[in-house]
């Protein structure tokens, strides 16, 4: 049963975006700042697949998802989107 994304925010950082899911994600707050720290976390790892994404913050129904500076929006959102519809 994957997670849906209900609604994206932007943050003070123009560098991330804070998704807002169907369901509760993770019960504390989870931080992953590479792709080698979320490999045994299937969401964190999956979201990590997606270039130009560098760092998550999990915790209850959002995820921050941090991205490269030179990395574009529309790609990351779209690949965010696919992915957690299938985990």
């Amino acid at each position: 049963m994957g997670f849906e994304v209900l609604e994206v925010q932007p943050t003070p950082n123009p560098n991330a975006l804070k998704f807002i899911l169907n369901r509760s994600i993770s019960e504390q707050s989870t931080s992953f700042f590479d792709a080698a720290a979320a490999k045994d976390h299937p969401v964190a790892s999956a979201l990590f697949e997606i270039p130009g994404v560098s760092s998550l913050l999990l915790l209850g129904d959002f995820i921050t998802v941090n991205k490269r500076a030179e990395a574009k929006w529309p790609a990351i959102k779209e690949g965010v989107r696919r992915r957690l519809k299938v985990l």
